[in-house]
């Protein structure tokens, strides 16, 4: 086992989710285009749009909180803090794509995903800056 602040192992596992959730969220996109017959753009389909959206608003905050959560790992963050900012990520990620996916959309699943999202990048940015400003005073 690696020494704390020299592996990122507990950050690794919640990219990997983040990844398969990605191809998740791509095989709708793809879907979508195949039955709308849609190869650029989204053709004025609906849910052709929506799952485009899912797909690159996932893309727009995922990378972001991962990076935070692994340079807190890096830094020596509590593996609790490390797994519960990673837990949180996901089910906010999968929660907001399940809300905004849908024709008929939930509004509370959107808005619950993304403050939990706000949550992770606020936090992770919030430790980070800890750590940053704890080593330069020492």
């Amino acid at each position: 086992m690696s020494e704390a602040g020299t592996s990122i192992t507990i950050t690794a596992f919640y990219a990997s989710l983040a990844a398969f959730l990605l191809v998740l969220l791509s095989i709708r996109v793809i879907r979508a285009r195949r039955s709308q017959k849609v190869a650029i753009g989204d053709g004025e389909d609906l849910l052709l749009r929506r799952a485009m959206r899912v797909q690159a608003n996932f893309t727009e905050y995922t990378p972001l909180a991962l990076l935070l959560i692994g340079f807190a790992e890096l830094q020596g963050a509590p593996a609790w803090n490390v797994h519960l900012l990673g837990a949180i990520l996901i089910a906010a990620r999968a929660v907001h794509a399940f809300g905004v996916g849908q024709e008929a959309e939930n509004l509370r699943f959107r808005v619950v995903g993304m403050a939990a999202t706000f949550f992770v990048l606020i936090s992770g940015a919030i430790v980070n800056l800890g750590f940053a400003v704890h080593a330069w005073l020492l």
